[in-house]
């Protein structure tokens, strides 16, 4: 735990920003782990039933209706990626921000003791380097979150569709 304080410490105040970022970021993560893996078979499941329980599987409304079901499910399953998006994309820029923060400490120390201090420089270096990785980190984790539950969304609405057949009838 001492580690992780002192991590806090050398990275500087935009840290806890890209931290609370990361925190969001992983609690819409779950949240979709959980739709995809527990939620997902419940709606398809209640979908089904309803779609059997109708007289009508062949008209053009019956039509539309599965269309609109299956939009409706595809817009539940990619309801958080917008935000995932969006927080993917602000963890590089509060790197950046720590990386500008960090140097602009070592400006201030080069222009309060010269060139000749780098010890005292080191810390400014730190807090540059430390805010910019941890946003990289963050924000690659995201990205391959995002690009799997996309997938899953693209994958699960097809299943859906292929589940609601639509019954011709041949006279």
């Amino acid at each position: 735990m001492i580690w992780f304080a002192d991590f806090f410490e050398r990275g500087g105040p935009v840290l806890y920003a890209v931290l609370a970022t990361s925190f969001l970021l992983w609690v819409l993560i779950v949240m979709r782990l959980w739709f995809f893996y527990i939620e997902k078979n419940q709606i398809h499941g209640r979908l089904m039933t309803d779609w059997r329980a109708r007289t009508d599987c062949t008209s053009r409304n019956a039509r539309y209706i599965r269309q609109a079901w299956v939009g409706r499910y595809y817009l539940e399953a990619t309801r958080t990626m917008p935000l995932l998006g969006t927080l993917i994309a602000i963890c590089p820029l509060l790197g950046l921000l720590g990386t500008v923060t960090g140097m602009i400490q070592v400006f201030d120390v080069l222009a309060a003791t010269g060139t000749g201090n780098a010890r005292a420089m080191a810390s400014g270096i730190a807090q540059a380097t430390l805010p910019t990785m941890a946003g990289l980190v963050v924000a690659l984790s995201g990205l391959y979150f995002r690009s799997r539950f996309q997938r899953l969304a693209d994958r699960s609405k097809q299943e859906l569709a292929d589940k609601l057949p639509i019954v011709e009838e041949f006279a």
